[in-house]
């Protein structure tokens, strides 16, 4: 028997801790409600637990048999500074904290998996099921690693799963190689002449110093990255003065770069640095870069891939899998486990049409009624890759 269908049988407990965990957000390295609760189910039903990993993450473990093999199952918990703006029941009770990313579904899809494996032990070997703090750009999935994640819980390969708005609920999407963009924040500091506004002439105005910057570095992507790649280079705020009649001293430019591979992230990164530092050096003035990378290109393995879509397809037939979806300029921090283990990541169908609610909105909300197919997906991984000789 298809393991949706022992799955079905608890789908509305699975429901009521997604909702729970949904009217409860708790953003990134804070989730220790999430926590607990995650803890709690685990070890209710026999599974190992360690606590603490990435701060607020938690490991449950599950073995069967002496096979040496191990997979990681990974979701994270985490949710958004985002004020709610739905009405439902559910509702966050936290104003200014909302789940508008699915997390929460991600998180219970996981639990399922958890309680079916652990009822059923239908595999041999050891499953990980990682339930990771703050992957909102805060360094939750790396905070894992440094950690101690792989070496103290070895896995052999790691998956990960999202859901995604626009795609139909009962299909799924993944592609081999590089699927989401690494991702990159940066900040440049310049530092002029302050003077008065009526005497321009004597100080080193930074403002215009960084609109110039700004004009500059449009021409990086367009004229330093190969056309056949794709890179985004966007600057979201520009700060400087306190007052309409005085030229400050120093001004501030931040933003963000994307990218599908690490060789177009440090291209970009060198050639923001040269330009910075070239066009304030020859207006008078310094300009300091700091460029952050947060995200690395979640980039799939191709086998394991495979194995995935496969093991979709297995439960809702192949004409509802996406082998090779477009590639998305976003960014995920899964990409940190999938740099040091093979595996690979897909996403689930949250829901189309015309009234489909993206992430990161304030009106989101998961579709509960993905929770068995995304808990059977997850089992079926471990059903496949640990089958019972």
């Amino acid at each position: 028997m298809p393991p949706i269908d022992d799955i079905r049988k608890f789908h509305d407990a699975l429901t009521a801790i997604r909702q729970d965990i949904h009217a409860h957000p708790e953003l990134g390295f804070e989730e220790d409600r999430t926590s607990d609760i995650v803890a709690e189910k685990l070890t209710g039903w026999g599974i190992d637990i360690h606590r603490g990993l990435g701060k607020t993450g938690v490991v449950g473990t599950l073995r069967v048999g002496n096979d040496p093999r191990s997979i990681g199952l990974r979701a994270d918990m985490d949710a958004l500074p985002i004020l709610e703006g739905n009405s439902f029941a559910h509702r966050s009770v936290h104003d200014g904290k909302m789940h508008a990313c699915g997390h929460d579904g991600h998180t219970t899809m996981l639990l399922g998996a958890a309680r079916y494996l652990a009822e059923s032990q239908n595999f041999e070997g050891c499953v990980h099921f990682i339930f990771q703090p703050a992957e909102e750009g805060i360094g939750g999935a790396r905070a894992m690693i440094e950690d101690g994640l792989f070496e103290k819980f070895p896995c052999d390969w790691v998956f990960g799963m999202h859901n995604s708005p626009g795609l139909e609920a009962g299909s799924f999407a993944i592609r081999p190689g590089a699927m989401m963009a690494g991702g990159a924040l940066f900040d440049i500091r310049i530092t002029g002449v302050g003077a008065h506004g009526a005497k321009p002439e004597t100080g080193v105005d930074p403002v215009v110093i960084a609109a110039q910057i700004i004009t500059a570095c449009q021409t990086i992507v367009s004229r330093n990255v190969p056309p056949q790649e794709t890179a985004v280079l966007s600057f979201t705020q520009i700060h400087s003065g306190d007052a309409y009649n005085v030229i400050p001293e120093t001004a501030r430019i931040m933003g963000t770069a994307r990218a599908f591979s690490t060789a177009v992230m440090t291209t970009m990164e060198d050639n923001m640095h040269k330009l910075a530092k070239g066009i304030a050096t020859s207006m008078g003035a310094t300009a300091e870069l700091d460029f952050r990378v947060e995200f690395l290109p979640t980039v799939n393995d191709e086998e394991q891939t495979i194995f995935a879509a496969d093991c979709a397809a297995s439960l809702v037939g192949e004409d509802k899998i996406n082998r090779n979806r477009e590639r998305i300029m976003a960014s995920e921090d899964f990409s940190y486990m999938l740099a040091k283990r093979p595996g690979a990541y897909i996403n689930i169908g949250n829901g189309a049409g015309e009234e489909v609610c993206m992430v990161h909105n304030p009106g989101y909300d998961f579709n509960d009624e993905i929770l068995p197919l995304g808990a059977a997906y997850y089992a079926t991984l471990v059903e496949t890759k640990l089958a019972k000789e």
